[in-house]
């Protein structure tokens, strides 16, 4: 069975770039008809998709976070990574990764989740 380990900096600087990543064991990130995502949630609010990598290496990306958003991935060592570029508290939030069948997933009953990592962003 898939599992996805978050890892990273809890805490980050204002205008700084958060960089997360996401180790995956029991399956290959090359598995063909998977999407690999970042999706967060911030305290009190609902879960929103950042974006995603497929199995190929082609990235998907939510329009609001687009501009300061990039995924990559190392296929060596298994993982995908998620660059959160200028970032201000209100990235504060909990990040998780995940799998899917399909491109956005923004719901704790589809796929495959990691357990979270919470980053705050704070001077």
């Amino acid at each position: 069975q898939v599992q996805l380990q978050e890892s990273g900096p809890g805490l980050v600087k204002p205008s700084q770039t958060l960089s997360l990543t996401c180790t995956v064991s029991g399956g290959s990130i090359t598995a063909v008809y998977y999407y690999w995502s970042w999706i967060r949630q911030v305290t009190g609010k609902g879960l929103e998709w950042m974006g995603a990598i497929s199995s190929t290496g082609n990235t998907y990306y939510d329009p609001s976070l687009k501009s300061r958003t990039s995924i990559s991935r190392d296929t060596s060592k298994n993982q995908f990574t998620l660059q959160l570029s200028s970032v201000t508290p209100e990235d504060t939030a909990v990040y998780y990764c995940a799998r899917d069948r399909v491109v956005r997933i923004d719901s704790f009953t589809r796929g495959s989740w990691g357990q979270g990592t919470r980053v705050t962003v704070s001077s």
